[in-house]
């Protein structure tokens, strides 16, 4: 496993796709509602990927035919848009992105509640994005990788949800999947030590019941096994000597 090291330069040429990525996301929220469709999310960030002058980082990805992936519901990750899909009260969504900017990746997701959700799912969004700013603070030179890791596991099984084993997070940098990968599960104190530099892609994901998932026949698309609503938060982090850096905020 090489991690790579970023420059002060590389970090700040990252901090500035990441902040592409927020003003994409941005650009999304306002659209997440009762009645939309995947595809209308789909369409306004493709058209604020272009106004920045970026590039969709998902897009043909693996053979992946979206700048977005919207997880509606059960779906864990790697849902596609369609013109089929609607929005209904209730719902929650994960909307997960990428921009590529001047060669640099960004990498963010939301899991956003369409109109009014069940406080069972409300529950979940917010243990699951609370995991997520837990981790972040673990994001310190000198620290263990699975630091990270635990404190998405304990946060979360704590509240009683179950912790995606089948995907986890990942570096970043000049590509979308960097060494190391980020788990979110583990024991702290130990994978390798954190030095300043490395950039992480973090993100829970967390099912409101079991943690078991399985991929559709789509390819793509990942859902949990138990039909339990499933919710995403992530971030991309810079661990500088000043302590964690979010580039994606």
């Amino acid at each position: 496993m090489a991690i790579l090291i970023k420059s002060p330069a590389e970090i700040e040429k990252m901090r500035i796709s990441g902040k592409a990525l927020r003003q994409v996301h941005d650009a999304i929220a306002p659209f997440v509602k009762p009645g939309a469709t995947t595809m209308d999310l789909e369409n306004v960030a493709v058209r604020k990927i272009a106004e920045l002058g970026g590039i969709a980082a998902f897009k043909g990805y693996h053979g992946y035919p979206a700048a977005l992936c919207t997880s509606v519901n059960n779906e864990v990750v790697h849902g596609m848009p369609n013109e089929k899909r609607v929005l209904n009260e209730g719902d929650i969504i994960s909307i997960d992105c990428g921009v590529i900017i001047d060669g640099f990746y960004s990498d963010a997701a939301v899991t956003y509640p369409v109109g009014k959700v069940s406080p069972e799912t409300q529950k979940l969004l917010d243990v699951t994005n609370a995991s997520l700013e837990a981790a972040i603070q673990q994001c310190q030179v000198g620290g263990r990788l699975f630091d990270i890791s635990a404190a998405v596991q304990q946060m979360c099984e704590a509240a009683g949800f179950g912790v995606v084993r089948d995907f986890v997070g990942h570096g970043i940098g000049k590509s979308m999947h960097e060494d190391p990968q980020v788990p979110n599960f583990g024991t702290a104190g130990k994978g390798p030590r954190l030095k300043a530099g490395m950039v992480l892609a973090i993100e829970p994901m967390i099912n409101a019941g079991g943690p078991e998932v399985r991929v559709l026949k789509d390819g793509w698309t990942a859902v949990t096994v138990d039909g339990s609503y499933s919710a995403h938060f992530e971030h991309t982090v810079a661990i500088t000597k000043d302590g964690p850096r979010v580039l994606t905020r």
